[in-house]
């Protein structure tokens, strides 16, 4: 036993080694790329927006490379720590060289954006570039093979169906945390998230009432306004646990995450005092009123206006694709309040009290209405399309007293936001993951177990790595927001990252369930459509790509 525990040490130490020799390679790479783009698209030390319209495809494609640098670079962090700690056991080093392996043959040989669009190199001007580093080719060899994918999915077998595999290297405070939330989500959720999928219900108020006691709604808010005052990353934890169970749970905190990110980052002193303390008890249900019918990630062209007349503002305008919006009982609301402006900067965010709406009568105040729009998943708080005719605001309700900075109130909440919604793509996708484990064992063709067929045990494996590839890319972006670095980078590439992650997991779950599959009945159906919003709300995949491109060129 000694003897195997020496060998597995001595294994991790070589591998490790090979790993961390791959990343400066790859970094060159990457500087390389980044170079030739700059020369294309810089004018006078700027981006041109013309010609960076007219090279989108390698703008994005040095992004998805940017990304996949840094998921690399994550992964050898994690391995080290685990290491340090005596955790980078054999499920952890099938994982890192599985996930290098992988990775590297993508960069030299195309990189999906999309299930049509790849990302090659040729595109950022180094066609013809082959690797040429030992530790390199030592991974593109002997990483992603056969035998390393069979293994992990033999280990994989030997551990529960709601087992994380692998370790997260989060600490043990952190990871008493997932289990409180994992029995809650195994005992209270997943017993009937699919009927309230199916049947377009509404989560239970009695689960929004003990998630509330939990401390769900208020858990990053400081405890001088009534909140838990924990970290980012334990909410990144909270979320992808409660999104494991139902992607609607999950996201119930993010409306109050992004209400108080806004009041926290530019409210004023009393309208943190009023309204932090009720958003942290869950007394108040928040929902971010941003999107127009014609605008989508275009918000600087938003319409709806707000006129003041004396004390109050009248908000008149129309908005859709508004979560929550009939329980809700406070919009954080983006509109308009210099009508001679035509960008972001006559944007102001208002702090919109309204009544809680009930089945019967969603909209009870005067001047909002609303209608539902009918999803294919993401259900469970179900999404409007709201009019305003003359909605009164008290001016006290404009968030930091000041018109004209709604859109920068707004942007600030870009990080967390985006970080929280990487959280829910990891839960979607170990939901997945964990379908698809339970089906592959149960499923008998030909005499034997699905799972016992390499094409059904290879998609297995790679979803366990390409889930712990996005966790520690998420779990990074939750630290640097934590120390108050900026993140919008790292944030951005965890949730392009994590969606594709979420969707590539919920189909290849879906064909391990070959027409059982295709049933309503079978909750892989469900899991198949609630991944697929990933990469659109919360920025859609190619605004992400636009956004972490703008940043590595500037």
């Amino acid at each position: 036993m000694m003897d195997k525990a020496m060998q597995t040490l001595s294994e991790g130490n070589t591998l490790l080694a090979t790993t961390k020799a791959a990343i400066g390679p790859l970094e060159i790479l990457l500087e390389k790329a980044l170079n030739n783009l700059r020369q294309r698209l810089l004018q006078n030390g700027q981006t041109n927006a013309r010609l960076f319209e007219q090279n989108q495809h390698a703008a994005h494609a040095l992004a998805w490379l940017a990304t996949y640098a840094e998921a690399l670079r994550q992964m050898q962090g994690w391995a080290e720590r685990l290491a340090a700690s005596d955790e980078f056991g054999e499920i952890e080093q099938l994982i890192l060289q599985i996930a290098f392996g992988e990775y590297l043959a993508q960069i030299y040989g195309g990189i999906p954006m999309s299930q049509g669009e790849t990302a090659r190199l040729a595109v950022l001007g180094l066609a013809g570039t082959a690797p040429s580093a030992p530790a390199v080719l030592k991974l593109l060899a002997g990483g992603n093979t056969p035998e390393n994918r069979a293994r992990l999915a033999e280990l994989m077998r030997t551990r529960s169906a709601h087992a994380t595999f692998g370790a997260t290297g989060l600490g043990a405070e952190l990871e008493m945390i997932r289990e409180q939330f994992r029995r809650y989500a195994d005992e209270r959720v997943i017993p009937h998230a699919h009927e309230w999928h199916l049947k377009d219900k509404l989560i239970p108020l009695e689960i929004i009432g003990e998630l509330a006691e939990m401390g769900v709604f208020g858990l990053t808010i400081p405890e001088e306004y009534g909140g838990v005052g924990l970290s980012k990353a334990s909410m990144v934890v909270v979320s992808e646990e409660l999104s494991r169970g139902y992607i609607g749970v999950g996201s119930l905190g993010t409306r109050s995450e992004i209400a108080a990110e806004l009041i926290l980052g530019g409210g004023t002193d009393a309208q943190k005092r009023i309204w932090l303390p009720r958003i942290a008890s869950g007394e108040v249900l928040p929902t971010a009123v941003f999107t127009e019918p014609n605008t989508g990630s275009d918000l600087g062209s938003l319409r709806t206006r707000a006129q003041r007349d004396g004390n109050t503002y009248g908000i008149t305008g129309n908005k859709t694709w508004i979560t929550h919006a009939a329980r809700a009982g406070l919009m954080t609301l983006l509109a308009r309040t210099d009508p001679d402006s035509t960008d972001y900067r006559g944007l102001s965010m208002f702090l919109a009290e309204k009544t809680p709406g009930t089945d019967d009568n969603p909209f009870p105040d005067k001047g909002i209405t609303g209608g539902e729009i009918e999803v294919l998943g993401y259900r469970g708080m179900k999404e409007y399309e709201l009019a305003f005719d003359n909605f009164p605001v008290p001016a006290a309700n404009l968030l930091g007293g000041e018109e004209g900075k709604g859109f920068k109130q707004l942007m600030q909440t870009f990080e967390s936001a985006r970080i929280q919604t990487a959280a829910r793509a990891i839960g979607v996708a170990q939901s997945a993951l964990e379908a698809a484990l339970r089906y592959g064992e149960e499923r008998r063709q030909f005499g034997k177990p699905l799972i016992a067929f390499p094409r059904v045990s290879d998609k297995l494996a790679m979803m366990a790595v390409e889930i712990m590839i996005a966790r520690q890319l998420t779990y990074f972006s939750a630290r640097q927001k934590d120390h108050d670095r900026r993140c919008d980078l790292e944030a951005g590439m965890a949730k392009l990252l994590g969606a594709r992650v979420a969707w590539a997991a919920a189909d290849n779950a879906l064909q391990i369930h070959g027409g059982n599959g295709f049933a309503l009945e079978y909750p892989i159906s469900r899991i198949l459509c609630d991944a697929r919003i990933l990469s659109i709300f919360e920025g859609a995949a190619e605004i992400q790509a636009t956004v972490i491109a703008r940043r590595l060129l500037a």
